[in-house]
Formats: C-alpha cells, structure tokens, sequence
C-alpha cells in the first residue's frame, strides 16, 4: 500500500488533514460491510463517504494522518466476522473534506470485482430478538440483519440491492424502513429485512383435504404433525427439508421406505440448548472441539460426528459410527427445533440424487407420497443449495460437500486463464466452476446428472454463475467421458471444448493447494473413472504437474460383471477379483452362474484399476455388504466395521512393473485374509485398510528411487475413509514425508471442474 500523503487543508481540529481513497474487495457485500466503515469512520471522527460498486467497496476518509491510518488498518482488523475484506487499491486524495461521512447509493463499476456471498445463518442478536416478546419480530421466521440470513438463494442479479432479490416483490413497512435507511442500526441496507407486516409469511398444506393455515398457525399446525409421528416437508433457505422425529422408529422407518432411502444415512437437527447450543448434540454424539466450532459457525453445516450407542434410533445412519449433525441456521429452523425440543431428521427433499426441490407446487406433487404436510412460504428461492457437509480426517476437518453457506466458492488461480472458461465437472456429485483472470467460482453442490431436473439446474446454475459475475464463458471443459450428460451438453455447446481425463482433474485439485517445485507424487484413488487407455481408472498414481502428468503405478486390473451395477452391487466386484485370481468364494451370490457366465465371455465386463471397486470387494468378500441402495455403501459400512481394531500382521502388497513399465500392485494376497471367517470381521477391515495404506508408501519409495518426488498427495473418493486417509499419513509421517490431502475442497467428484480448470490453465502456453 502506498505510504499516506498528508494535503494541507482545513480540518475540524485546525491542523493537518488527510484523504485517502480505497478500493476494497472479497468478500464485503451483504455482510454489513457499509454500515461498519460508518461505524468505524465515527470511532476515528473522520469524514468522507462509502458505495458499492459492482462486487467491491469504494471509500473516502478524511482527517487526521494517524487516524486515517488507523481506519485502513482497522478495515480488516476490525472487519465483521462474516466478511473477508482485501484492499485492492488504495491513493491518496486531496480537495475539500466532505462535512461528515455518508453511505452513497450504489454504482456500477468500469472494472467490476463481484464476489457472490452465500447464505449465512442466524446469529446471535436476531436469535435474542427472535424469543423477546417485547420485540415487534417475535416469533418471526424470517428476522436477519446484516449478518445473517439468505444471500446466494435470493440474489437475482447484482449489485446486492433488495430490488436485485427476491425480496424485491415484498415493499418495506415504515419501521423497516427507517432501519433499512439507518446507517447505525444493524439492519443498515440488510435486503432481506423485514418483519410480519410487511414480509414473507408462511402457509401450511396438510394434504389430507384440511383447509392450509397461515402464519403462526402454520408452524403449530407443523410442529402438531411433526409430535404425531408424521412426515413433513419443510421450506428452508435453499430448499425444502424433509422432517421427522428422529427418535421415532416408526417415522424413520416410514421415511425410508416411501422416498425409498433404504439405509443411506440421514442428517439430523438438533435443537440450540445450553451455554453453547450443543447440550442435546453430546446427548447424542462425541463431538471434538473443532467439530464443535464448527457446528457453531456460521456456516452451520452437517458434521459427521462419532454417535453414542443407543441414544438415537440404529436406522438414522445403519452399520456406520458416526451421525450428520447440525444446528438450526434459520429463524424457522430455531423456532420449530425449540417448540418441539427434541431433534428432527432433516434430510433434503428430492428424488433419486437429484437437485433439492426448490418450488412448492412441485414439492405437493412429487413428493406427495411421502410426506403428509408440508410448510411453506413465500419468498422465492432463485436457485438451490444443498446443505454442506464435513468430516475429520488426518487431523483436520475437511468438505465432503459444498453447498448453503460455504459456496460459491471462490479460489485464486496461481496461473491466470487465457479466456473465460466454464468447467462442467464430473457426472456424479456434479458440481461447475466458472474460472477467469486468475479468479475461479466453484458453484455449490447440484447432485447427480441422471435425471432431467438435475440437468436443468445444472444449465440454471451455469447461466446464473456467468449472469452473477459478468462473465461470459469462452470456452468450456469436460471430462473425457464420453457418455457423461455433462460431456454431452458440452459438445452441443458452440465453443472451443478441452477435455480431461477424470484423474488428471482430482491430481490437478490437489496440486492447486500444495506448494511445491518440484514433481508432485499424487495418488487418485476413487471408484471409476474414464482413462486414458480406454479402461476404468480409479487406483492411480501420477507423477508431474498440472498439464503434464505421468502415470507412475496403478493396481492390477480386473474385469468387472455387469459393468456399471458393480457400482450398486459389491458382490460383482469381490466375485471379479476371486475369478480373476482362481480364488473359490464359497458365499458368492451367484448361484445361477449368470454373472460368471457373462464373465467369462467378456460380455459387458470393463477392465478397471479402482480402489473403490477394491473396497466394494472387501466389504463383499468379508460378509459385511453384498448389495448396496446408495454410492459407497459397502465401502462406508466397512470403514465402520473395522472400528479400533489393530490390523494385525498386514504388509504392502507385491510391486512389479508391467510390460509398459507402469508398476502394478497385486491385490490377491489380500483375498485370503478377507475370506477367512476365523478371524473377527474389525480384524479383517483394519488389516484391508492398513494393507493399501502400506501399499502407497511402497509405491512412494518404489517412484523416489527412480524419479524426483518433491511431495506427496492423496485424492478421489476413497480418501474420504478416515481410517485410510489416518493409516496413510502415519505411515508417510514415519518416512518423513508430509502427505498433502483435500483442504478447500472435497477429495471427490465435487472437486473435478476445479481440477479441469487448472489443468486447462496448465496447459495453455504462457504466450496465450
């Protein structure tokens, strides 16, 4: 920052006077941003004025040096606790002092910054108002101020004025005006305020012919279903939840077999109670202190935290020892968790994989199997965001998905992008990222791409992230999957197309976040994805950099029975590996031999290379899931199974080059311990887990020998297994390597349109 340039001119305190012009950037829209400069230009009695702009904050102070000194520095010291303010340009200025300091309307910038909040949850201050019967917003469901409540879901069009929302369609009575106009009250240009005369309200359909009821009738006609045992379905800021009571295995158990989710697990809400709101959270869980934090924190996502045997229902989350947890993080969610007092399941409405349903008509109709009420209300959701999820692993907390509160996410490129270019990522867990400058925007989680609704948010959130930041796309990327419904819809687009390979994607993610200058070692281990040699890659280590990766070791390939069911059927994997092998599996489920016979003739029967295969045929072949109802299932169910077990005498597996040169590691040995029923199934897991955890660091030492590794990464689905990731960092630890794993992202699909973006900017020459 340049040093201040003191101009000789009057001043309230008749001696010198300084001006100083800031550009301020990140994130300093709907936060509250203005109102703290007005604040903070008042502590230091300085004069000037603040606007937004297109995406950042323009500012004039005026006064003493030392104090205007002090408000620059303060400016992020002191900035409110859900900005993130940078100084993007700062000059001095000179000429007459304006008399005080006032908050302009807002102007469009020449050179526009845009930074996309998400939505945030209730704080503190509304929550207080919220249970204060002398408080004109009591029991209202839709109090926020300037540090809370929803952004990305209501934002049409930028700048972050109300009539830019969707808020725009409801006009603001006189006592929220004056606060709206106030630039010392909190609710200060906060454009979702509004109170229960003049804003959204909420309607309750019972689908059961009773007349709908409004308001506060509403949410006791809601919270009288939810004590009944009944299924509802619940608007929100991103979109609809669907609710029961979690201690009730009938409800549970109802959910289950109407929407159908088998045993896929279920996120639960917990009422706030106690000092820090988490009283009824150790009732049921162990969470850590970080898991604590951020349980608490504005974000306000679901966090998988260890369960206490027997306190919760089995079948919120069958076979597996940890529970989605989260807090309230709206005024409706608090007021309907505190009347009821207990914890509800809160899973997202939808079907199938797809997008969270935004629209209530659409809710009523799609889902009106299922749930027997449903609470609505009136302010439109513009575009869905799915709740965000974390766990632990390797001694930090770690997104297993983007969504409400942590997304769009925005991340600096280390080598700019030559033109615009959109990312359509991967076809499960699809999530896009639109990347210029050296400025990238991953979109928060959209689901699936099986379906047509799923694809039509997908082109809703594709033209909004380009819409929102006033950018035009140039150019697209793609997996290299021909059949992914992204890769499709990329080349019916008219514009340059760059593809890349699924694996080169999750390396390249990971290198992004490591700081190195030599080689990157980069394991991508996952289910399956599309390689380079026309088979299913999934068990891959790459040695380079972004645009230009050298694929070092793999596992030995096998075939697998029905292509794409092994996915969904774990048993197709465990039976491929003892065919493969010669091993007999005296369990196998196959007893009219269809599947062997299809086997055997090489008939839908794709070679692959995947550890998540890998462990679909460990959980299989150790009796722990044969067939799974969701993605992951057995492998997640084995994680579980192997608990505190010690691994017992597990080794690397065997490294031998194949006739390319590519080192293969040979999973057979592990066949034998997996099916000898004499030895605990925990024993069985936790040898599995340690086996593969040793392998990488032989294939490590096997590359260093030969080839300069200046760090280490691991990445793909399968290091979403706590228990893998842990046994692989400890094991690089005792070699005096660090282990790079996911950090900003997640290590699965979700990553891949950020992984292509880099790979894109690699590979461009420099000249371009």
């Amino acid at each position: 920052m340049p040093d201040l340039v003191v101009e000789r001119h009057p001043d309230p305190g008749g001696g010198l006077s300084a001006g100083r012009r800031l550009w301020i950037t990140g994130q300093v829209q709907g936060v509250g941003f203005r109102p703290f400069l007005y604040r903070l230009a008042a502590r230091h009695q300085l004069s000037g004025w603040a606007r937004n702009t297109v995406g950042e904050v323009e500012v004039l102070v005026c006064g003493p040096p030392a104090a205007v000194e002090g408000f620059t520095r303060e400016v992020s010291s002191r900035a409110p606790a859900i900005a993130a303010p940078r100084i993007r340009r700062s000059e001095p200025w000179s000429g007459t002092p304006p008399a005080g300091f006032t908050i302009l309307p807002s102007a469009a910038g020449a050179d526009p910054r845009i930074f996309v909040p998400p939505d945030y949850f209730t704080c503190d201050d509304c929550l207080a108002e919220l249970a204060d019967p002398a408080d004109r917003r009591y029991g209202y469901p839709f109090i926020n101020c300037t540090q809370c409540g929803p952004r990305y879901t209501i934002i049409r069009d930028l700048p972050y004025d109300r009539p830019n929302t969707s808020m725009a369609g409801f006009p603001l009575c006189a006592a929220c005006r004056a606060e709206y106009d106030d630039p010392a009250d909190r609710r200060f240009h906060a454009e979702p305020v509004a109170c229960p005369k003049c804003g959204p309200q909420l309607a309750w359909s019972g689908l059961d012919g009773s007349p709908p009821r409004g308001g506060d009738e509403a949410l006791a006609a809601c919270i009288a279903a939810l004590d009944a045992g009944r299924l509802v379905a619940v608007k929100g800021i991103g979109g609809y939840h669907l609710v029961c009571d979690a201690a009730s295995d009938p409800a549970i158990a109802r959910l289950r077999r109407l929407k159908p989710r088998p045993s896929k697990p279920l996120a639960v809400m917990f009422p706030l109670a106690g000092a820090d709101g988490l009283d009824q959270v150790r009732a049921a869980a162990v969470p850590t202190a970080a898991e604590a934090a951020l349980l608490r924190s504005p974000q306000r996502p679901i966090v998988l935290v260890a369960r206490r045997p027997g306190a919760l229902p089995e079948a919120l989350a069958p076979g597996l020892a940890e529970l989605g947890v989260m807090l309230p993080y709206s005024p409706l969610h608090a007021l309907l968790l505190g009347a009821l007092g207990r914890p509800v399941v809160a899973t997202s409405a939808n079907l199938s994989g797809e997008p969270v349903l935004t629209d209530g008509a659409e809710v009523e109709s799609r889902l009106a199997h299922l749930v027997e009420g449903c609470l609505h209300h009136d302010r439109p959701i513009v575009r869905p965001a799915d709740d965000p999820v974390w766990r632990r692993s390797a001694g930090s907390l770690r997104p297993l998905r983007i969504g409400r509160g942590c997304a769009p996410a925005e991340i600096e490129l280390a080598r700019p992008m030559p033109r615009p270019t959109l990312a359509v990522g991967a076809h499960m867990k699809n999530t896009i990222a639109l990347a210029w400058e050296d400025r990238c925007v991953v979109s928060p989680h959209i689901g699936d791409m099986g379906s047509e609704r799923s694809m039509e948010v997908f082109e809703q959130v594709a033209a909004d992230l380009q819409a929102l930041y006033g950018v035009r796309a140039e150019a697209l990327a793609c997996d290299a999957h021909p059949g992914y419904a992204t890769a499709r819809w990329a080349r019916r687009q008219d514009l340059p197309l760059t593809t890349v390979l699924h694996h080169h994607a999750h390396a390249a993610a990971l290198a992004a976040e490591i700081e190195c200058d030599g080689p990157l070692l980069v394991f991508t281990w996952d289910g399956v994805g599309y390689g380079g040699d026309g088979t299913l890659w999934g068990g891959e280590a790459f040695l380079g950099r972004p645009g230009d990766w050298r694929r070092v070791a793999s596992f030995r390939p096998f075939r697998l029975p029905g292509g794409e069911l092994a996915g969904r059927e774990p048993w197709r994997s465990g039976a491929a590996l003892c065919w493969e092998a010669g091993v007999e599996w005296p369990g196998c489920p196959d007893p009219d031999g269809l599947a062997r016979t299809a086997w055997d003739r090489g008939l839908n029967t794709p070679a692959s290379t995947a550890a998540g295969r890998l462990f679909d045929a460990a959980a299989a072949l150790s009796g722990v899931c044969l067939r799974g109802s969701y993605e992951g299932e057995g492998p997640m169910r084995f994680e579980a199974a192997a608990g505190s077990m010690a691994p017992g005498a597990a080794r690397a597996l065997p490294l031998a080059p194949d006739e390319a040169g590519l080192l293969r590691a040979d999973w057979a040995p592990l066949l034998p311990p997996l099916l000898d029923g004499s030895q605990p199934v925990a024993r069985r897991a936790a040898g599995f887990h340690e086996a593969l955890a040793q392998t990488a660091v032989a294939i490590y030492r096997a590359v260093s020998a030969s080839h300069e590794v200046g760090a280490v990464g691991a990445t793909g689905g399968v290091l979403q297994n706590r228990l893998l990731a842990e046994r692989m960092h400890t094991h690089f630890q005792a070699d005096g390597v660090p282990l790079a794993l996911p950090q900003r992202l997640p290590a699965n699909d979700a990553v891949i349109a950020f992984g292509q973006l880099v790979e894109v900017a690699a590979r461009t020459p420099a000249e371009e």
